[in-house]
């Protein structure tokens, strides 16, 4: 490929042109001011915040990867050590550790912690004497796991885990796209619990690294810093609106600026764009393809960011945060105490105290259609039951994410495989983003970087004229 355009400037669109770099002109074209996509940095109260993702997964090693590859090793933080904790029964209450997405490695570690009744603790300990067989096809996390475990374990211990990552709920979310650990292990045809120990003890090691890593100044920094490092051309403000193949053998896009029309041509594209979108531009010539890709449904979040006095405040949270099973009716699904979490932030900004707490899951879009003060009233009221009386927020921001995270229902692997098997008949064009191997920064990176791989692996191919 001796030129490409990468439509789409997340990270994942921004990872592809990272691989590229070198090796073919490459443009990135962001409908948006800016590129990041959902790693975006704002200013709270003259104060970095991030608005988006907080953090990068660091037992997936991509994402910090690429950010040391492009010179942000020196910035990269660990968040301070703290028990994922969830706010139920009227209290915040640790998971204890060895967890695996929520599901126990040790139930005993459960008794006292008031998570769950002494019939939830029962059912939970009785899994390995279950029998099992072999799963044969994809089913519901909430079909799988409430067979092994009971509902009110997956209610209690599950469901926050997934709402925070996905914003899903367990009984659509399937078990081999959001749990694929979980998912090989039921394919095996074993009781779980023995088989999470035995997971856990070959893995101590690795479970003892850190989870996470934050970036010091804000996750935003990263796809600036990557953008920069790939020596990409980066048309801001400029929105593809079609494909058609050309004479040549290679692609036209169509795209609109501030300015008017733009037609640009490429011997490669990428997608680096929500299935919805890359559905409108696929469908031409991959009907398949687009159709599948628009059938993914989205959730739709918020992320609403406070500061507080720490002068004023009657109380302040200990802890990094806390997680809520939706099963309790609450408005919050997650809290994260930004200030306590990152010493970075704590070091800028030592006289204030800074949260962030997250609303919506798939189904929740009238909550999100309140205004943006109803959403900071109702989350001050919640954090005030939560942790104490913290005071009101000396400044505050609301950032929505309209459709934000795709739905990774039953059989999404699947789908995403016949996507795939579409799109290869169409040489020159690749697919990558969060619609198709996970919504985390680490999964994005990888698509990126393994679809410019894709791209640049065989550059004697090009398509057929139209």
């Amino acid at each position: 490929m001796r030129s490409v355009i990468v439509i789409g400037g997340g990270i994942s669109g921004l990872a592809a042109a990272w691989e590229l770099r070198g090796r073919a002109d490459v443009t990135v074209l962001e409908g948006l001011a800016t590129v990041g996509g959902k790693l975006r940095t704002g200013a709270l109260a003259g104060i970095p915040v991030d608005e988006g993702a907080e953090s990068l997964m660091a037992l997936r090693p991509e994402a910090v990867e690429l950010a040391a590859e492009v010179g942000l090793g020196d910035v990269l933080c660990d968040p301070a050590e703290a028990p994922t904790t969830l706010w139920t029964h009227g209290a915040l209450r640790p998971l204890p550790a060895g967890h695996v997405m929520g599901v126990p490695t040790d139930p005993a570690a459960l008794h006292g912690t008031g998570l769950l009744s002494p019939e939830g603790l029962a059912r939970v300990a009785a899994e390995e004497e279950l029998p099992a067989t072999p799963l044969t096809g994809d089913c519901s996390v909430a079909d799988y796991l409430a067979a092994r475990f009971g509902r009110e374990a997956v209610e209690r211990l599950v469901e926050p885990l997934l709402g925070g990552i996905h914003a899903g709920r367990a009984d659509r979310l399937s078990l081999r796209a959001a749990m694929p650990r979980i998912a090989a292990l039921a394919e095996a045809g074993t009781p779980l619990l023995p088989a999470l120990r035995r997971l856990r003890e070959a893995g101590a090691p690795r479970a003892a690294a850190v989870a996470v890593q934050g970036v010091a100044g804000g996750t935003g920094r990263l796809p600036q810093a990557v953008a920069q490092a790939s020596g990409a051309r980066i048309l801001t403000g400029t929105t593809a609106r079609g494909l058609q193949r050309t004479t040549g053998g290679g692609w036209r896009v169509l795209a609109m600026t501030g300015g008017g029309a733009l037609t640009m041509e490429a011997d490669g594209v990428i997608l680096a764009l929500p299935a919805y979108a890359a559905a409108r531009l696929l469908r031409p010539h991959a009907p398949l393809a687009g159709t599948e890709l628009a059938d993914i449904p989205h959730a739709s979040t918020a992320v609403i960011t406070m500061a507080f006095s720490r002068a004023r405040a009657h109380a302040l949270p200990q802890g990094n945060g806390f997680l809520v099973p939706p099963v309790d009716g609450r408005t919050l699904k997650a809290a994260s105490f930004l200030s306590n979490k990152w010493p970075w932030l704590a070091a800028a900004a030592p006289d204030t105290f800074v949260l962030r707490a997250s609303v919506g899951r798939i189904g929740e879009e009238a909550l999100l259609s309140r205004p943006d003060r109803h959403l900071v009233r109702a989350a001050v009221a919640e954090l005030h039951h939560a942790v104490g009386p913290i005071g009101e927020p000396v400044a505050s921001r609301v950032t929505r994410w309209d459709r934000g995270l795709p739905q990774y229902g039953v059989g999404h692997r699947e789908r995403v495989a016949r996507v795939r098997a579409a799109v290869a008949q169409l040489p020159g064009l690749a697919l990558c983003g969060a619609a198709y191997e996970g919504v985390g920064v680490a999964a994005c990176v990888a698509t990126g970087r393994a679809a410019a791989r894709s791209l640049s692996a065989a550059p004697e191919q090009r398509p057929a004229a139209a």
